[in-house]
């Protein structure tokens, strides 16, 4: 037996940026409470089999995993999303294009595509905020949109559907008022690809190219057949790529090109409207 506090104090993370933090949401997860519950009863004491799986949970991230595939669990906007080591793990960061998504149409009746969905974080975000919006989020691996579509399921968002679909492959002669992603966009010789949590995620989301562009030149190529007129294309990007998405939107015939930045000051989406002639 061992209590909460005692559990805490003697957690040994030393590689973990937020050690206090990995550990308090693992024992909290093992209680099925809140980390406020933690600070509330300190003293209580834990069984044998859940301090068990408290020492085995900690292995797993010395070992580097992240916190979100041990809980199977990510927030995101105002959902709770299930997480699974085939997709990314929704960021704050790809919040700025919810936010940005949401100032581009108005709340009323609207069809908005959500390219390589994963989780279906930014299709569900969107679909809970706009009840007028019918959101399609598409992914070309088969697990990662099952998931989603858990995801969906769970917190009852009627009008968002999820498709296997590498890019817009299978989607036909499709058109909608707004195209959305975060598509892979790190360089293959990256070095970060071998530290922290990205050692665990699926290189398949998070790599296009030697320079990191390759997806997105093809959905840029690709998204005007896609678009309805005056529609928009709204990308993540890393925060050194801004100039040259902007320059690929630009040449692809799209207007009102331009970059915003997240909290972090780096910018971070680039986005433009496609009319067709």
């Amino acid at each position: 037996m061992a209590s909460i506090e005692s559990l805490l104090s003697h957690a040994e993370l030393p590689d973990s940026p937020t050690p206090r933090l990995d550990a308090e949401l693992l024992l909290a997860h093992i209680l099925g409470k809140s980390r406020s519950y933690l600070h509330t009863w300190p003293e209580r004491e834990l069984e044998a089999a859940q301090v068990a799986r408290f020492d085995a949970d900690l292995a797993r991230r010395r070992a580097g995993e992240p916190v979100a595939y041990i809980l199977g669990q990510q927030g995101f906007w105002s959902l709770e999303l299930e997480v699974a080591p085939h997709t990314l793990i929704p960021r704050p960061d790809t919040e700025l294009l919810v936010e940005t998504a949401l100032e581009l149409l108005p709340a009323t009746p609207a069809a908005v595509l959500d390219l390589g969905t994963g989780t279906g974080a930014i299709a569900l975000a969107l679909a809970s905020e706009r009840a007028a919006w019918r959101l399609t989020g598409v992914d070309r691996v088969a697990e990662a949109v099952a998931l989603a579509e858990r995801n969906r399921a769970r917190l009852q968002l009627a009008n968002a559907e999820f498709l296997q679909s590498h890019w817009f492959d299978a989607l036909g002669a499709r058109r909608y008022g707004l195209i959305v992603s975060n598509p892979p966009y790190i360089a293959a010789d990256d070095r970060h690809l071998g530290e922290g949590d990205l050692r665990f995620e699926p290189v398949s989301a998070l790599v296009a190219g030697a320079d990191g562009l390759d997806d997105i030149r093809r959905i840029v190529e690709q998204a005007p057949d896609h678009l309805q007129p005056g529609g928009w294309l709204l990308l993540e990007h890393g925060f050194e790529q801004a100039a040259a998405v902007r320059r690929l939107l630009a040449a692809r015939g799209f207007a009102e090109v331009h970059s915003r930045r997240d909290l972090g000051g780096h910018e971070r989406i680039s986005l433009g409207r496609f009319d067709h002639e």
